[in-house]
């Protein structure tokens, strides 16, 4: 088959690999549709200590198809089939699974290879993370699974409730999804960032309260404080940018008894400094999430099923699979949100 394999920092190579023989409990799934992520655009850059174990590497993790083959042990899948499967799956033994901290699991199965014709979904995924699609549901739409997964267990932990002000720095396609579901849960919004792409979905996908264009002004907090009640601090204040300075930038726009949500992850090694007493003395709450599990995967297949998020809005463009370095470029001059990759 053809496939984008990755060979270490802006090394990919689009070439013909073999499809691996089906073990025990596997199904091979040929994709109808993939997604770029922003892991995959930093990953392309940099490399991942988590998702990429060896080299060469299958490249992608964001897909959904039509199963092709089936192990002979294979019970609840079947040629034809229309699937969507996440990128891991827990264990459910290890100290964390046992405490449904699933997304935790010490022996988390990951998998890449969406960048490419073929891809093999291995059994615990086979079992715990591979859905069935509705009849009427696109293979672009469902793609979306993965992602919004992510923020819906970001959301829930968050705890969001109707009412209160919620602030988003960075509207990458993460953050847009997260801008999002706080509207749905009545939440009042307000986000920030710089692309004009980017801030043009914030107001037609997110459908934000207030938009604030980051090139104009420079530190968004007296606009952000402003916008909530009293303007004494947002509710909630979630980081979607990845970067130390910008954490520690959302840590000044929350309110005494406020909470703080570091989604975007930082290189690794980064450092950030809080202002202990404010922290203390405010009761304010730090958190992160990272990942998903079995249970916020199947809530954002519904959630897109549903029609309750316009997924495709995000959609920059569609390309073929020789184009995925040219996709990762384009990201990385701001050009995109997410490119749609039909093999």
């Amino acid at each position: 088959m053809k496939a984008v394999l990755f060979y270490g920092p802006q090394d990919i190579r689009y070439e013909d690999t073999m499809i691996k023989p089906l073990a025990q409990g596997e199904i091979l799934v040929k994709i109808k549709a993939a997604l770029t992520c922003g892991t995959d655009v930093k990953t392309y850059r940099r490399g991942h200590p988590v998702l990429i174990k060896n080299i060469p590497s299958g490249f992608g993790h964001e897909f959904s198809g039509i199963v092709e083959r089936v192990a002979d042990d294979v019970t609840n899948f079947k040629p034809g089939d229309r699937v969507v499967a996440a990128n891991s799956a827990p264990c459910g033994e290890c100290f964390f699974c046992k405490r449904e901290e699933y997304n935790l699991c010490e022996k988390l199965d990951l998998l890449n290879g969406a960048y490419a014709e073929y891809i093999v979904i291995p059994e615990r995924i086979v079992k715990k993370n591979t859905l069935l699609l509705p009849d009427d549901l696109s293979f672009e739409k469902a793609a979306f699974s993965e992602p919004l997964a992510n923020v819906v267990h970001g959301v829930e932990r968050t705890e969001i409730k109707p009412g209160q002000s919620v602030g988003v720095i960075g509207i990458g396609p993460i953050g847009l999804m997260f801008a999002r579901l706080a509207k749905l849960k009545g939440a009042r919004v307000i986000v920030a960032g710089r692309n004009p792409i980017k801030l043009k979905l914030a107001e037609e996908f997110a459908h934000a309260d207030e938009i604030v264009d980051l090139k104009k002004y420079t530190n968004p907090v007296k606009i952000f404080r402003d916008f909530s009640e009293e303007k004494k601090g947002l509710d909630v204040a979630i980081e979607c940018v990845g970067m130390p300075e910008i954490w520690e930038l959302v840590f000044s726009c929350v309110r005494p008894g406020g909470t703080v949500h570091f989604f975007g992850g930082c290189k690794s090694g980064s450092k950030v400094c809080f202002d202990t007493t404010k922290m203390h003395y405010g009761d304010i709450k730090l958190m992160s999430v990272f990942h998903h599990t079995p249970k916020y995967f199947r809530q954002a297949l519904e959630l897109i099923s549903h029609g309750e998020i316009e997924v495709d809005k995000l959609i920059t463009d569609t390309l073929p699979l020789n184009k995925v370095e040219y996709a990762m470029q384009r990201h990385i001059a701001g050009d995109a949100i997410k490119f749609l990759i039909k093999p």
